[in-house]
Order: structure tokens, then C-alpha cells, then sequence
């Protein structure tokens, strides 16, 4: 169904709120001397007409359309939640109260981030959610330099400083909602950028076994967590969930028998009974620093947020040689890429081969709306026919979009991997710079790759063959 109501601007939307427009069922259609708008054809259209009249003080003209397409429009454009706050206020950018609204929304919704930007001619506000960015608001130019002065006075910024970059914290309180935000502002050409990490989750719900590994894989990321010392090693680029594992990890291990220690930038999650510290360049607390210390406070487990040089990846190889488990993160494209990015970064083939546990590689995939996926059978006339048969694919399921998932026919994400347990073997080939051995080898294991797992969440049908295509490219 190709519907009327895909794409309507954002300054558009801004006309009504959310409660108006599901109230009256209406879909802002032009806003000149006239405000025009697609009203629901079962309604009293003579009756609205007259009520928004008087309640928007405008002239109203009203075009009755399909409740279907009314129904798929309020869903795509005017997101409810079933928060307590009311949606009134979200839509109203001239809010004295509309920064904490906006956290709010971004809570409810279950976004990772807010972005604030200027433009020459507009300003908007984007929220990523499952993500992809998506456009919420366009704020008046002379409204949005008072926005960014009250993000930095609420993250102690320097509000006179706008020549450089400045990062800071909110600690958000409002009602029972409780959120550890992290500010960053970033001087651009028509002014400062502002981008809000929203962090502070509990980890105690996190369940590793609902991650999205497959039971080989958990198997062998299991035996190599379980052990008493080396190192977990998990890849891939940001906010493809490295975090969410190894807090998931975390909480299998989190025990009163095991001391175990935390160095983060940002502290994404807590977890009770966890000693987190949180990096501060500034005063010299990097990664490096904080591993010496972790080693003289008689740890048994360690976590560094991320190994970004060599002093930090000798200080994790030195741990996990004198008996400690150390988990952490690299940024390389695959499992074995973790390898070789150690050896550029200087550690020792021999030390590699003698304290990794694992490597791991995950990606997040988009996952569809169990309640209006649509199953479809590959037809002789269908474009990606050789493509399915080469696949062994005779049906799979695409994204239609209802309510749930607010039109835009995915509901949440789940984890990819690619897990490579180090045993003997493989171990002997790292000291011997066997690298093309090792994919060979791999290959004879059937060790599943990021392609493998992606395609396998595409055959179960709980994603998309567009979620997957980056993964299939790549093979």
C-alpha cells in the first residue's frame, strides 16, 4: 500500500500536538492562510471543522480520507507513549520546560541519543531510535542558542566558551525517571551542535541468553568467561552493543566470592556489587593508569571500557598473564581482525597467543514488528530470485508498519556475533603468524560469521533482507 501520508515535514507536524491530532483524528496537510488538513472520513467532519476553528483560531479546511491511511499517519508522525507526562507539551517548542520533555520522550521512546543542530535557515532536533536517526523538531533560530545555553548550565558547561568543544554530565531527575545523560557541544558553522548520550540503565535486566547468540556460539563464550584468567576481546563499531555483552557477561560472573572492577567512558550501566570507575583524562586517569591501579586493589575480574593503544593493551596482557579475567573492547571489522590489530599495535604474537580467551564481533540488526510483519513467497518474477535460490530461500518477511512500532515495521534490535574460541591450534598459528591459515582453518570448523548469523536472522524471518544487505555485500 503506498500511502498518502509517508512524508510530511517536521515544521508541518509542529502545527497541532500529539493529543489534538489523535483527538480529532487529523493529519496537518498545508498551514498558509488556510490550515488544511486529512481528517479521518468516519468522523463528523463538519463538527471538527468548527471545534478547531475556535480552538486553533484559524480558518480550517478539512479533506476526508481513508481511517486506515488517518490511522498509519498518527502512528508514523505523532508518537504516543504511555509515560505520565503529557504529549501537549512535547510539541510546544517555546516550552519553558520543553529541554525536560524532551528527555522525557527520548526516555519513554527508548532512544540512545538526542541531537540538537543548527542550520542558515532552520534548526531541528533528531532522536535515534533502534538506530536510525529520526527528525522530532525544528526550532525557531532565535529560540535555540536559549536551548543550548540551558543544556550547558544544567551539564556545568562554560556557557561563554563557543569556540571549542565541551563535554559534560546531567544527572535527570524527574518523577520516578532517573537518567545519567552525557553532553557533548561541538562549535559548527551556524553554531553549537549539541548531542546528549542518554545513559544510567540498570543492568540487572540484561539476560545473555536472550542476546542473540546462536547456542554454539554462547557455548564457546561461556568456556571462555568461566576461565580464571586471560582476556575477552569484543569488537565492532559504536553502538553495535559491545557494552550490553559485557555487562551481560559481568552479571554472570557478579558474585560475593569475586572482586571485580570497572574502567568506563562513559558508565553506561550499573550493576550492584560492581566497583565502577569512570575515565578522566583531564586529571590522568586513562585506561593505562587505572589498570595499574586495578592490579594493587586485588581484582579478580577487570573490565576496561576499551583498548585504544598499546600501553593499554600491554597493561590487559600483564593482567590476564598474573591471573586476572580482563574484558574489554577494539574497534576492527571482524573476530580475527582483533588479532591483528593487537600485533600492529605492538603486543606480541606470543602474549596474544597465551592470554586470549575469545574474540568476538557483533553487530546490532534491526529486528521486525512481530505484530504486522507480512510473510512473502518468492515468486519466478521476483528481482532477488537468484539471489533467494542461491540462498535456499522460498519465503522470507518484510516490515509493514502498525502502531506498535510506529509505522516504521521494526520493533527493537538484536546482536550478531562472530565468535572465535582461541584454542592449541589456533593459538599455535597466532605465534606463527599464520593469518591465512587461520580463515582457512575457521572455514573447516564452519565457525559462523557476522554473514552467517545475519542471514540466519533473516531465514527465521525476524529481520529484513535490507537490514542484512551490508552483511552480504561484505562476504
Amino acid at each position: 500500500m503506498s500511502h498518502l501520508l509517508k512524508d510530511i515535514s517536521t515544521e508541518l507536524k509542529q502545527v497541532i500536538n500529539t493529543d489534538l491530532a489523535w483527538q480529532y483524528r487529523i493529519i496537518p496537510k498545508e498551514a498558509g492562510s488556510v490550515w488544511k488538513f486529512y481528517v479521518d472520513s468516519s468522523t463528523a467532519v463538519d463538527q471538527v471543522a468548527e471545534e478547531l476553528e475556535v480552538l486553533l483560531g484559524r480558518v480550517i479546511n478539512l479533506e476526508p480520507i481513508d481511517s486506515e491511511e488517518i490511522e498509519y499517519g498518527l502512528n508514523k508522525h505523532y508518537l504516543k507513549t504511555d509515560e505520565e507526562f503529557a504529549s501537549t507539551k512535547l510539541l510546544d517548542v517555546s516550552s519553558d520546560s520543553f529541554i525536560e520533555n524532551l528527555i522525557e520522550e527520548a526516555k519513554a521512546l527508548d532512544c540512545s541519543d538526542i541531537h540538537l543542530e543548527p542550520y542558515e535557515e532552520r534548526c531541528r532536533v533528531r532522536m535515534r531510535l533502534d538506530g536510525k536517526l529520526v527528525e522530532r523538531f525544528v526550532i525557531e533560530e532565535s529560540k535555540y542558542p536559549a536551548y543550548v545555553n540551558k543544556l550547558k548550565i544544567m551539564s556545568n558547561l562554560d556557557i561563554a566558551e563557543k569556540r571549542l568543544p565541551q563535554d559534560g554530565r546531567i544527572f535527570f531527575r524527574s518523577g520516578n525517571t532517573q537518567i545519567d545523560i552525557r553532553v557533548s557541544s561541538l562549535p559548527t558553522l551556524h553554531g553549537e551542535k549539541i548531542v546528549l548520550r542518554l545513559l544510567g540503565s540498570d543492568a540487572s535486566d540484561i539476560d545473555i541468553n536472550k542476546l542473540g547468540f546462536s547456542e554454539n556460539q554462547f557455548s564457546n563464550y561461556q568456556k571462555a568467561f568461566q576461565r580464571p584468567n586471560g582476556i575477552i576481546l569484543i569488537s565492532g563499531p559504536t553502538g553495535s552493543g559491545k557494552t550490553t555483552t559485557l555487562y551481560a557477561t559481568l552479571k554472570e560472573l557478579n558474585d560475593n566470592i569475586r572482586n571485580i572492577l570497572t574502567i568506563e567512558d562513559p558508565i553506561e550501566y550499573t550493576l550492584e556489587g560492581i566497583n565502577q570507575v569512570q575515565l578522566k583524562e583531564k586529571i590522568g586517569l586513562d585506561f593505562a593508569t587505572a589498570l595499574r591501579t586495578f592490579l594493587r586493589q586485588d581484582p579478580d575480574i577487570i573490565m576496561v571500557g576499551e583498548i585504544r593503544d598499546i600501553e593499554t593493551a600491554k597493561m590487559a596482557t600483564r593482567a590476564a598473564l598474573t591471573g586476572h579475567l580482563v574484558l574489554s573492547t577494539i574497534h576492527t571489522n571482524s573476530a580475527l581482525g582483533i588479532i591483528s590489530r593487537l600485533v600492529e599495535m605492538g603486543v606480541s604474537p606470543y602474549l596474544i597467543a597465551d592470554t586470549l580467551n575469545v574474540a568476538v564481533a557483533q553487530r546490532l540488526v534491526r529486528v521486525l514488528c512481530p505484530s504486522c510483519k507480512s510473510e512473502t513467497t518468492v515468486e519466478s518474477d521476483h528481482p532477488n530470485k537468484i539471489l533467494f535460490d542461491d540462498l535456499g530461500i522460498k519465503s522470507y518477511s518484510e516490515p509493514v508498519g502498525c502502531s506498535k512500532c510506529y509505522n516504521t515495521g521494526y520493533k527493537g534490535r538484536k546482536a550478531i556475533y562472530e565468535v572465535v574460541p582461541i584454542d592449541y591450534e589456533i593459538a599455535s598459528l597466532i605465534k606463527n603468524h599464520g593469518t591465512d591459515q587461520l580463515y582457512s582453518l575457521l572455514k573447516e570448523r564452519n565457525v559462523k560469521t557476522l554473514y552467517d548469523s545475519a542471514l540466519s536472522l533473516f531465514k527465521e524471518g525476524n529481520t529484513s533482507l535490507a537490514e542484512i544487505q551490508p552483511y552480504l555485500i561484505n562476504e
